[in-house]
């Protein structure tokens, strides 16, 4: 059925994940057209998305837009319109998940570990947590304008930072311990990866600048600590009523002893050095097998299991 219909793989747009959104875009859309699919790439920049949809002809749309406009809700709002089916979560759940700050009041009333948090208006927020503490704007994603912030006299920088941003500055106590990721599949764990960047944190240069950042998949934790990651990391996807595919990030104290749900992503990076395929390839999984069963999920928000 899918190859009978023509898909439109939705890149680029506005937001400060543009370059990243193509990367991803462009590696889907060669996935998807060498298993047989008629793909058009559709970078959406700053024309009117409505007409640019209609002039491609979409009949589907694998959505490979990031951050603002794209993940929270905006084009899943405008394709519920269209009446075009698209992947990934639909316009609530992908609202809420972008937003932190709404992110966070879900996680704590589902009793789901997250860490400690306040919206900052001015420092003394912030240092009601206690130092040290990360400050980041609520509706950015891959890490933009993310501060770890050791000592008081950086604060202030760490603020005005987050405040040209989408969304209000968030501040989270620091948990210091490990990063990890888990990847959700039509409502399944995909799989876990740890991450073990060479720079202070896993930024944005560690992410897609680095070659030296190192993924460990399956992550090598111990099998009670693995299940209890696995069971927060989906509970938080259910929750924020995700579907589809999403990456759950998540931090794992030294001693195993404090695991704390960071975010949902619910439109994952999907670039060649993307965790979402690398949990994908240990399960057995090729790329193009991964792309493809997203698209299978393609939906309205009416039909979405």
């Amino acid at each position: 059925m899918m190859t009978r219909r023509r898909v439109g793989v939705l890149m680029g747009g506005r937001s400060s994940e543009r370059e990243i959104s193509l990367r991803t875009g462009r590696a889907v859309a060669d996935a998807l057209a060498a298993r047989g699919h008629e793909v058009i790439r559709v970078d959406l920049d700053q024309r009117r998305w409505g007409s640019v949809l209609a002039d491609a002809r979409v009949e589907v749309a694998w959505i490979a837009l990031h951050g603002t406009l794209g993940e929270d809700g905006c084009i899943q709002g405008l394709l519920e319109i269209e009446g075009i089916p698209y992947t990934g979560s639909g316009v609530l759940a992908s609202a809420l998940a972008m937003d932190k700050v709404m992110a966070k009041r879900i996680f704590e009333s589902n009793r789901i570990p997250t860490p400690a948090w306040r919206i900052v208006r001015e420092p003394a927020d912030a240092l009601a947590l206690g130092l040290p503490v990360v400050i980041k704007p609520s509706e950015e994603g891959s890490s933009v304008g993310v501060t770890r912030v050791l000592e008081e006299q950086g604060l202030g920088a760490a603020i005005d930072l987050a405040r040209t941003l989408h969304g209000v500055v968030l501040a989270e106590r620091m948990i210091a311990g490990h990063d990890f990721s888990v990847g959700i599949l039509d409502d399944v764990v995909l799989g876990t990866v740890e991450i073990r960047p060479k720079n202070a944190f896993y930024d944005y240069e560690a992410k897609y600048e680095r070659k030296d950042t190192e993924y460990l998949c399956p992550a090598p934790l111990p099998t009670e600590v693995d299940r209890e990651l696995r069971t927060a990391a989906l509970s938080a996807h259910r929750a924020l009523g995700c579907k589809g595919h999403s990456r759950v990030d998540a931090i794992v104290s030294p001693d195993h002893r404090e695991l704390a749900i960071l975010e949902v992503n619910t439109l994952p990076g999907m670039t060649a050095t993307s965790l979402l395929p690398k949990m994908a390839a240990a399960a057995g999984m090729s790329y193009g097998e991964l792309c493809e069963r997203i698209l299978d999920g393609a939906a309205l928000e009416g039909r979405r299991a």
